[in-house]
């Protein structure tokens, strides 16, 4: 491990943490709309496609590229 690695590892140890269950409703109180998470995310990832130094798909959800695989396929391993 690198010494920059092992600092930045051991300033994240007291980071507050807390485990919340997806079944468990109850467990997750949120302190934001809808609307302000949906705005959050898009912020990550506008910053994450700058970062990566590409920009920002604009073709239209029916020209999105994908991959489908059918199980059983030969190629689903």
């Amino acid at each position: 491990m690198e010494p920059d690695e092992a600092s930045r590892r051991a300033a994240r140890a007291n980071w507050p943490v807390r485990v919340a269950r997806l079944a468990d409703d109850e467990s997750v109180e949120l302190d934001t709309t809808v609307e302000q998470r949906l705005a959050m995310m898009w912020e990550l990832a506008t910053q994450a496609w700058a970062v990566a130094g590409c920009a920002l798909p604009d073709y239209d959800r029916a020209h999105t590229p994908v991959r489908k695989i059918r199980r059983g396929d030969p190629e689903d391993s």
